[in-house]
């Protein structure tokens, strides 16, 4: 007698991920097309301006989907569909996103110290 077999695992339209930035005072929920869905951020993060503002919920943004990508193509290998369209379709791999946020975090992270060199 064979084992009764499980209904496919459905896949949703759209896979969402959040981001928050160090401090816990800004987040942005983005599907995978980049898209932002929430946005909350403290009341407080007025005082770096407008642009500074914009700029880390950009990020934010961007990191989100990564995410999301990452996501979507584990949802989608799971239910079966090939590497090669998975590639194709341009979804990263877990060990790729990660890669990928690790760069954007080295290149968003700016002088360490005040001091420098005599």
């Amino acid at each position: 007698m064979s084992a009764p077999q499980q209904p496919p695992k459905e896949i949703p339209n759209v896979t969402v991920a959040s981001s928050t930035n160090r401090s816990g005072t800004i987040s942005v929920r983005a599907t995978d097309q980049g898209m932002p869905v929430e946005i909350k951020f403290e009341r407080s993060e007025y005082r770096y301006g407008a642009q500074a503002l914009a700029g880390e919920i950009l990020r934010l943004t961007k990191r989100s989907a990564i995410v999301a990508k990452a996501r979507r193509r584990e949802l989608l290998a799971e239910s079966g569909m090939p590497v090669e369209i998975l590639d194709k379709l341009g979804l990263p791999t877990r060990q790729t996103a990660v890669d990928e946020l690790d760069r954007m975090d080295d290149e968003d992270t700016g002088p360490t110290s005040w001091m420098r060199q005599v």
